[in-house]
């Protein structure tokens, strides 16, 4: 793990935690690094280890109550980063701020969830607060260029790896999903809205001359970045599921887009990448 740089001049920041590793991690970085930092648990999403860091928990419908809370923290930035379940807008409890807001919430998150963050974003420019990503908060969560683990891919392999990363591109544009498999040079799998790990669940069921093993693997999966998802509110990431996922289905490695996914849990991920004899690899876009 590369050594942690002092935080000290940077302002006071606000996580607002949903669940996952990855607001657990952006926290312990902050606390590492020296940087003031306030945590707003999401009650029954944030992870209970972030009950160790400064901050309070706070109802994801409570708008007004969150407010208040930075306020007093005494933030202007605030992250808004792990996973949120898309709530029930009819039923979900609510203070001031959510009936002020909710309704426009949920009218943007019907084309989408990055419809969905862009409002909640806005609520939050709106009260003067200064956005920033995960990995401006922690910039060691982000895939960086060239091999990272595993072992060098083939010329054939890396042909793969071009294809699966161009494909993953191109319906990322279209703002389908962030992920693709290409075996062979045949795209074996897309992303839309199962998510990526759903997706290599599906490749085991395919015609058996088309995929992999453990013994003889085959393929490539490759993540990219959104050209229109905001950074600051979401961006792809993978971690020890991914790369058992990817295990499983009987593939060779892992291509991502470098400097636009977090890797959560580098050094353990890496690390299993290496004992199944994957790849993990960052690629420059363009």
């Amino acid at each position: 793990m590369p050594e942690v740089q002092p935080k000290i001049g940077l302002p006071k920041i606000g996580l607002i935690a949903g669940g996952g590793a990855v607001p657990v991690e952006v926290a312990r970085y902050l606390k590492q690094s020296g940087r003031a930092y306030y945590v707003v648990r999401l009650e029954g999403m944030a992870e209970v280890e972030l009950s160790d860091h400064p901050g309070r928990d706070i109802s994801v419908g409570h708008f007004a109550e969150i407010f208040t809370a930075l306020a007093q923290a005494q933030v202007r930035h605030i992250c808004m980063v792990g996973y949120v379940k898309r709530p029930d807008f009819g039923t979900m409890p609510r203070d001031s701020g959510g009936v002020a807001h909710l309704p426009a919430i949920e009218q943007a998150g019907r084309g989408g969830d990055d419809g969905l963050l862009r409002q909640v974003a806005r609520m939050f420019e709106a009260q003067g607060f200064v956005i920033e990503g995960a990995h401006e908060a922690n910039p060691q969560l982000l895939l960086t260029e060239g091999l990272l683990a595993g072992p060098e891919p083939s010329p054939v392999v890396r042909e793969d790896l071009e294809e699966a990363f161009r494909i993953a591109t191109a319906i990322g544009a279209l703002d389908i999903g962030q992920a693709a498999v290409v075996a062979g040079k045949i795209t074996l799998a897309v992303e839309a809205q199962e998510g990526t790990d759903a997706m290599l669940r599906r490749i085991p069921a395919l015609p058996q001359p088309l995929i992999g093993n453990a013994y003889n693997r085959k393929g490539v999966l490759a993540k990219v970045c959104k050209p229109i998802q905001d950074r600051r509110l979401d961006m792809p990431t993978i971690g020890v599921a991914t790369v058992e996922a990817a295990s499983e289905a009987g593939l060779c490695g892992i291509v991502g887009q470098a400097g636009s996914i977090l890797v959560v849990d580098k050094a353990r991920t890496f690390a299993r990448a290496e004992e199944l004899g994957l790849f993990i690899y960052g690629h420059i876009a363009g």
